[in-house]
């Protein structure tokens, strides 16, 4: 059989490909959910470790290494070799973390980042090569966020199929306060420890948990939490997530509620519905209490219950108001509408924070970019505007789209004005220019009708 590209070459054990074992893996935690792997570390061979190095981006910001994907390419095969010897002898040792600190698109306020070395991240990424296929077998469906073949749009489809075409009146739409930053790290071992039983492996992730952060030049211990920007931390999230909600609510919280009710999680962002109040009154003060265990918080501020669903609009007009409410999700706005016939129908539009946070962000980008030539500063623009179509062209958000593109044209017409003293651009030039090049159109890309899901 010819070797693939990129494909782990033959283990020195078995002689099987590393792919085929990791496939042996899954199919073997696929059918015993109770199975502990005890033997895991010896996959993290070299060409292991060299197909994670290959997944890394060139594009990345260095760690406190200072290394790059494209200095560290230079003597790979001797780097891995070295690496690896490491990993086998036990020595290595994650380097800390280093923070950054990013604006919020949304909000304006700081989100920490953290930044690992580059010998760290590839680490990481080969024990999610490995893990991935342990856990992928456990996770449950409604759960999307950093997964393998799953993205926001499908989890926008599975809590539109859950409102459209179920009983559900009822919406929690909940926020965990700082979840990556108050992950337990003792509960964590403790929930990767009904999977893995490979000593290796735990210290390995144990040493990554407590490596520590360096800002601004000082060093701080890591008691709990995961680093953002680690690119282990969104499969340890999902983990620490599966074990604290997901499988209490599908296991405890369904069993005991007299009425449906489903849920919908993208990493920490969760939606639950529910068809009964009674429900969902016994659900919130459980909730509190469950995350409380795990050293988790629920944000009661940023936390909603709304009655949702095909008879919230006419239960809102007898209380005297004029519009069902409304909540936010993956940065889309879900309303009560009706179909063309009539009926109930779940609605979508882009979020007022994020629109807003959006165009302060091209904003920000036109006056920082407006030296650089015409057409350089057209194919940018472009490609901003088709990123933004990509994601946020789904059904009945026509009219965002639109609104959009036309603060984009403003802001590039006071863009192309400031150039110079003089007014260097007038509206008939802007228009001949969008004639001879014009801009993306707006187009639906992604269909959310329950219906249609």
């Amino acid at each position: 059989m010819k070797l693939q590209a990129r494909d782990t070459s033959i283990g020195h054990r078995t002689e099987e490909r590393v792919r085929t074992k990791l496939a042996r893996i899954a199919q073997r935690a696929k059918k015993d959910k109770e199975v502990r792997f005890c033997s895991l570390s010896h996959l993290l061979y070299k060409s292991t470790l060299i197909e994670a190095f290959w997944r890394l981006s060139p594009k990345a910001a260095p760690g406190v290494d200072k290394e790059t994907k494209n200095s560290y390419a230079e003597n790979l095969e001797e780097n891995i070799k070295d690496l690896n010897s490491r990993l086998k002898s036990n020595s290595f040792k994650p380097n800390p973390v280093r923070r950054k600190y990013i604006k919020k698109t949304d909000s304006g306020k700081m989100r920490p980042l953290g930044i690992p070395a580059l010998e760290d991240k590839v680490v990481q990424t080969a024990l999610v090569i490995i893990m991935e296929n342990i856990y992928e077998q456990d996770f449950l469906p409604f759960s999307y966020g950093f997964r393998p073949n799953r993205n926001c749009h499908e989890a926008l489809k599975n809590l539109s199929k859950d409102i459209g075409t179920k009983k559900v009146n009822y919406v929690v739409d909940a926020d965990i306060k700082g979840f990556f930053d108050n992950v337990s790290h003792e509960w964590m071992m403790k929930f990767l420890q009904h999977r893995i039983n490979d000593t290796k492996i735990l210290r390995l992730i144990k040493r990554f948990l407590k490596a520590g952060v360096i800002e601004e030049g000082k060093y701080y211990k890591s008691k709990s939490g995961v680093p953002q920007g680690g690119t282990l931390s969104p499969l340890l999230a999902n983990i620490y997530l599966h074990y604290t909600i997901d499988l209490w609510f599908e296991k405890v919280v369904t069993k005991y509620c007299k009425g449906e009710a489903y849920m919908t999680r993208y990493a920490d962002d969760i939606v639950f519905c529910f068809q009964y109040k009674r429900d969902v009154e016994r659900f919130y003060r459980a909730l509190k209490g469950r995350l409380n265990k795990f050293n988790l918080k629920l944000s009661e501020e940023k936390t909603k219950v709304i009655e949702f669903g095909r008879f919230a609009q006419r239960d809102a007009k007898r209380r005297g108001k004029n519009k069902a409410e409304t909540f936010d999700f993956l940065g889309f706005t879900h309303y009560c509408g009706k179909s063309r016939r009539g009926k109930f129908k779940i609605k979508w539009k882009t979020s007022r924070k994020k629109f807003k946070a959006k165009i302060n962000e091209f904003s920000r980008w036109i006056k920082e970019n407006r030296h650089l030539p015409i057409n350089e500063i057209w194919r940018k623009v472009t490609q901003k505007i088709k990123g933004h179509f990509q994601y946020y062209g789904v059904s009945d958000n026509w009219k965002w789209l639109e609104k959009y593109k036309t603060e984009v044209i403003n802001l590039l017409y006071k863009g192309l004005n400031r150039r110079s003293q003089r007014n260097s651009m007038k509206w008939d030039k802007l228009r001949r220019l969008t004639e001879v090049f014009p801009l993306p159109e707006p187009k639906i890309r992604v269909n959310l009708n329950s219906a249609f899901v």
